[in-house]
């Protein structure tokens, strides 16, 4: 590995940074609210399985791209093509996923920013700022814009560090801090009247319901998007893997953080969600939808604080603030992709390349903003509908039908010399040149 380029230092350095970038406001907020809208634990038994029969395995190969080429997504890609026609091939998706983890951080770090202003909200309420707490709860332009910003700023400071010092060191100081506040939140809103429903309706799989095809399909796209595949993030991140780790494992204990924080996350909002309706909120049309849908973090749990009385001000702190963590540390690695892109192939130095592509990203999220109600869903769509599906897609395609077999072994070997003789060497790569394209390609035609 290049010194230049830096590396992650040792395995719990890999391990939290990865689980970071897979676990964000996807696993947060995202899940529990499918989770809701789904069957409740039907979804959850799917949603385990499909993470670790279809997500792993094209996470995996992601991994395996990134440390094989020992560059950006695009150099690592090139150096596993033959021809001229693979090149190109390989320039378009790893560009592409480059192109869509900007688009996609363009339109999260706004969603980052409101999480941060509702984590200063209950302060701003506590020492008496009542104009200040409505400002920040208040869906505005100035609030939006300044909030983008300084989201942004943050994730710039990280990532100009570099990877030892920024993505390493602050993702083992954050990944820490939201699986604790994520455990004491779970603990308090036991405590709560409602809880209980919840946790039953959370746990008490409806075995019936988990053959649905529209709850099939939901399950199989969050296990996928949950691990921040099709963004050139993972290939990246591979990259900076030591050639002596044993990636099979390496991927199995991310997959396996990642699914445990999201599964968490839900045995905390869907309790949550029913403790506010023991407390008057509606929560369930008659029809058994839910009501809020994506809009439940904003609509219903502040209700739910406020409900609590003074301790309810300290909850809704640490909620937010863990929601605030969550985004960082997904933010960070989604920075990361285009930054090396443009340091590795471009030869322009780090803090200079990370200052000018945040800020770049930084006025497309500004852009967003003043015209909210046009940019803001159909960015979603771009980037996450269409874009990463697609090159998530590609690059499973890439590794089970142009890179040669007898090297991506040879690359596994590196650091796990018996895995030849393995279940999982029988079954991935076949696995990963037939079953993932195909199932890929469905969650991509149902969201179509």
């Amino acid at each position: 590995m290049s010194v230049s380029r830096g590396g992650f230092s040792s395995r719990l350095g890999f391990i939290m940074a990865a689980a970071g970038s897979a676990v964000g406001l996807g696993n947060i907020w995202g899940f529990p609210t499918q989770t809701a809208s789904n069957g409740g634990a039907a979804f959850v038994l799917v949603y385990l399985v499909l993470a670790f029969s279809l997500a792993y395995p094209a996470f995996m190969a992601e991994l395996l791209i990134g440390r094989y080429g020992q560059a950006n997504a695009v150099s690592s890609m090139q150096k596993m093509s033959r021809n001229l026609w693979q090149k190109r091939f390989a320039f378009f998706v790893g560009f592409g996923g480059i192109i869509c983890a900007a688009l996609i951080l363009s339109f999260y770090g706004i969603l980052a920013g409101w999480m941060m202003s509702y984590a200063i909200e209950p302060i701003a309420r506590l020492i008496g700022l009542t104009e200040v707490s409505t400002w920040l709860t208040s869906q505005s332009i100035a609030r939006n814009l300044v909030f983008s910003a300084l989201f942004m700023m943050l994730t710039i400071a990280i990532i100009r560090r570099g990877v030892e010092d920024g993505i390493e060191k602050w993702s083992k100081r954050l990944m820490p801090m939201l699986i604790g506040l994520l455990i004491l939140l779970i603990i308090y809103v036991f405590t709560l009247e409602g809880a209980k429903e919840g946790f039953e309706a959370y746990l008490n799989p409806d075995i019936s319901r988990i053959f649905e095809p529209d709850l099939l399909i939901s399950a199989l796209g969050q296990a996928f998007f949950s691990l921040s595949l099709g963004t050139s993030v993972m290939i990246i991140y591979g990259s900076y893997i030591s050639k002596s780790e044993n990636l099979v494992t390496l991927g199995a204990q991310v997959t396996l953080i990642d699914v445990s924080i999201a599964f968490l996350a839900g045995l905390l909002i869907i309790p949550a969600m029913y403790v506010a309706q023991a407390q008057g909120v509606a929560i369930f049309a008659e029809d058994g939808s839910l009501i809020s849908g994506p809009n439940l973090v904003f609509d219903i749990l502040p209700t739910l604080f406020n409900g609590m009385g003074a301790v309810g001000i300290f909850v809704a702190f640490g909620f937010f603030v863990l929601m605030s963590i969550a985004a960082l540390t997904s933010s960070i690695s989604m920075l990361e992709g285009p930054v090396s892109f443009v340091v590795e192939r471009h030869n322009v130095e780090r803090k200079k390349a990370t200052t000018l592509i945040g800020l770049g990203i930084l006025a497309m999220s500004s852009l967003i903003v003043l015209n909210f109600d046009l940019l803001f869903g159909l960015v979603i769509s771009i980037s996450t509908v269409y874009g990463q599906p697609l090159i998530a897609m590609f690059c499973c395609v890439f590794v089970g039908w142009i890179w040669h077999r007898s090297e991506i072994l040879a690359e596994i070997k590196q650091g796990n010399e018996s895995v030849e003789n393995s279940l999982f060497w029988k079954i991935w790569p076949w696995y990963t040149k037939l079953v993932c394209p195909l199932a890929i390609g469905a969650v991509f035609i149902h969201s179509l």
